[in-house]
């Protein structure tokens, strides 16, 4: 019976880290304001949402990528500050502030477990 909860504890704590390991793989790409990076974590379709423009629902991966890019460049985004993160039924919400020298941007992300890893199914900027 330890042997199973044993087993049960190791492999909890794999998936635990694996999952880690994705959302912290995001913060980093914003950290580091690399919208590049930050597309690797995208889904194949993503609604995104973009200050006061309207939202766009089902964009493709590419088209994400490059929107983002281009915000990224546009607004001088040079970091960000992580204000909250949690997972609710499979879904997990991150939440901060892009930085650019001036004022910040408010960022929300919604990610979703896919093919084992975090993926990004949604992004606000405010």
């Amino acid at each position: 019976m330890k042997k199973i909860f044993l087993l049960f504890g190791l492999l909890t704590g794999l998936v635990s880290f694996g999952q880690n390991s994705d959302a912290d793989a995001i913060v980093n790409a914003l950290k580091s304001s690399d919208a590049m990076r930050l597309t690797e974590h995208l889904d194949e379709f993503v609604d995104v949402k973009l200050l006061d423009k309207a939202e766009v629902k089902n964009m493709s991966r590419n088209q994400a990528a490059l929107t983002l890019k281009s915000f990224f460049s546009e607004n001088g985004i040079n970091g960000f500050e992580k204000t909250s993160q949690r997972d609710v039924s499979g879904i997990s919400y991150l939440a901060g502030k892009l930085q650019n020298g001036n004022k910040g941007y408010n960022i929300t992300i919604m990610m979703k477990m896919k093919n084992g890893k975090w993926q990004i199914i949604t992004l606000r900027i405010s």
